[in-house]
């Protein structure tokens, strides 16, 4: 008792600061203010490049409504958003492509992505889509789109970028490619039923080789040794009873942060 006291004031500053944190770092895509949400039951956060999917699928008619959005590498960079009908991966992929013009309007333009050079792709999709529309908030590029799959599509591989502008000629500058490139994760499986998207699976954490171990010596479920500090006599509960009384009031504070 007399150790948690002691790290209450610890604990309670670094709840402080996780409070304090911006709302736009610890944002997901349920928290997000969306034009017609209601429009897209299901939301994914993407993992990867501070990107969400909000989407709605239909199965009776294989329609898929989309509403993706992210921030561009950096301004007057582009987001995008595509299905890949073979693989996860970026060429053959069927991409949405929304940037902001130096106008201050929002482009939107498909690509059938088939070289890293995408000015070699095609504009033209091997999917029916409809209603697509881009806007711009905050910082981020929202897509919207409606997207026409294949009877009895169950599962899409989906694949997402940002990038940090346009040529002048009009085609996208290439993301960014480095080892470390968070542009190289972008990428998974959307399962259209179950409404689970996966990614490129993380480290797991480690754990024991067994799992559950019996208590050791000292732990929670040994028996004190006789004459030990964790004997319950009268002089240890008296002491317990007075860190209580001091501790008390920072219980309370804590409390009180966690309900705020």
């Amino acid at each position: 008792m007399g150790r948690l006291c002691l790290k209450l004031p610890v604990i309670l500053g670094v709840l402080a600061t996780a409070l304090l944190v911006s709302p736009a770092l610890s944002q997901t895509c349920t928290s997000q203010k969306l034009r017609n949400k209601n429009d897209y039951p299901n939301c994914t956060d993407l993992h990867h490049l501070g990107a969400f999917l909000h989407w709605n699928f239909n199965a009776s008619n294989s329609s898929l409504s989309m509403a993706f959005v992210a921030p561009p590498a950096k301004t007057g960079g582009w987001v995008a958003w595509a299905i890949n009908p073979n693989s996860t991966k970026m060429i053959g992929s069927q991409a949405i492509l929304a940037f902001k013009s130096n106008g201050g309007a929002v482009t939107i333009q498909t690509y059938d992505i088939k070289a890293y050079n995408i000015s070699l792709s095609g504009l033209n999709l091997s999917y029916p889509v409809w209603d697509l529309k881009a806007e711009e908030s905050s910082g981020n590029i929202t897509i919207y789109g409606k997207w026409k799959l294949p009877a009895k599509t169950e599962m899409v591989n989906q694949v997402w970028q940002v990038g940090p502008g346009i040529h002048p000629n009009g085609y996208p500058i290439i993301h960014d490619v480095s080892s470390n490139a968070e542009n190289l994760k972008s990428m998974g499986t959307l399962n259209l039923v179950t409404a689970v998207a996966s990614s490129p699976a993380s480290e797991p954490a480690a754990s024991g080789p067994s799992g559950n171990t019996a208590p050791g010596p000292g732990s929670a479920g040994s028996a004190p040794s006789p004459g030990s500090s964790s004997g319950k006599n009268g002089v240890s509960r008296n002491r317990d009873r007075a860190i209580l009384s001091l501790c008390m009031p920072l219980f309370v504070i804590l409390g009180s942060l966690i309900v705020f």
